[in-house]
């Protein structure tokens, strides 16, 4: 390039999306206008607006960062901070997991539950694993209107760096009023009666671990996703735990690498309606399940 050429916003895009196909990013075009419209600080469909103009050089320092460290693995959403949830938009730092779309399919499954229930009285749920509180908040932001009790939403995890991103997510969202937040290891501070846990737990075994891209394994948090050797540990505790504090009728949703998914439908082997539920891309990714009105046989 020579010196009368200018880094013009179509250049930068060009140039970058070039550079990230040599990292083998799998958008590269896609990832080059989030980061450029973040260090303009301004929408990404604006940069169409501005397609021939030249950022500041303080926006080309922020941007030539963020190429930088893209190049080396670390996340978009990490770079600018939020990504989008539910067409709702959420901080996110390297103590959360970054939100995927499949959750979005667990949080449908979740509605349609709640929508089962007597309109008439309040329902309580546990997000078990909150991370940046996607779930918990997605729910309380599309309760369905006809259920006018409204619900005890209580979001739970081990750590208080999550905890303290879930807040921040509320607070931004409104929710802070409609939301308990409660660091527990899964449901053991959780003691009330509740009608539906629903989770996004730790599930990756140590195999499925080390062969984790680097993007991910290099920089989300190991505590949020490995599970231990099989995968299946962490559910493992929370079904006995889930099983104990649901309500007769209650049910339990949990999110599950497709791997697991018949094992972990296994241990839910004295719930009523268990079901191995696939994603928008047809993976076996959620498995559901309820608790029998009549409990007497009790669970293993």
């Amino acid at each position: 390039m020579t010196a009368e050429e200018k880094w013009t916003v179509s250049r930068l895009l060009s140039w970058t999306r070039n550079f990230f196909k040599t990292k083998g990013i799998e958008k590269p075009q896609l990832e080059a206008e989030i980061l450029l419209a973040s260090a303009m600080q301004i929408k990404r469909i604006d940069l169409y607006t501005v397609f021939e103009s030249e950022p500041t050089e303080p926006q080309r320092a922020v941007f030539r960062d963020f190429v930088k460290r893209r190049g080396n693995g670390e996340p978009t959403a990490y770079l600018t901070g939020h990504k989008e949830f539910y067409s709702l938009l959420f901080a996110v730092d390297r103590h959360v997991l970054i939100p995927r779309p499949e959750t979005e399919d667990l949080v449908l499954q979740v509605i349609e539950k709640v929508k089962t229930f007597d309109e008439r009285r309040e329902v309580n749920i546990a997000d078990v694993g909150t991370g940046s509180g996607i779930i918990a908040i997605t729910l309380a932001k599309h309760w369905p209107k006809h259920l006018t009790a409204g619900a005890a939403m209580i979001a739970v995890d081990i750590s208080t760096e999550a905890l303290a991103v879930a807040r921040r997510n509320a607070e931004t969202h409104g929710l802070s009023d409609q939301i308990g937040f409660r660091q527990s290891d899964l449901l053991e501070q959780v003691l009330e009666p509740l009608d539906i846990v629903v989770s996004n737990p730790p599930y990756v075994s140590q195999l499925e671990y080390e062969e984790l891209p680097a993007d991910v394994k290099d920089f989300e948090p190991k505590q949020a996703l490995l599970a231990g050797r099989l995968g299946t540990e962490v559910i493992e505790r929370l079904v006995p735990q889930s099983f104990e504090r649901l309500r007769p009728g209650g049910h339990i949703l949990i999110e599950v690498s497709p791997m697991i998914a018949e094992r972990v439908a296994g241990c839910l082997s004295v719930w009523d309606d268990v079901q191995i539920l696939p994603d928008f891309a047809g993976r076996n990714r959620i498995v559901s399940g309820t608790k029998p009105t009549d409990t007497r046989a009790g669970i293993e």
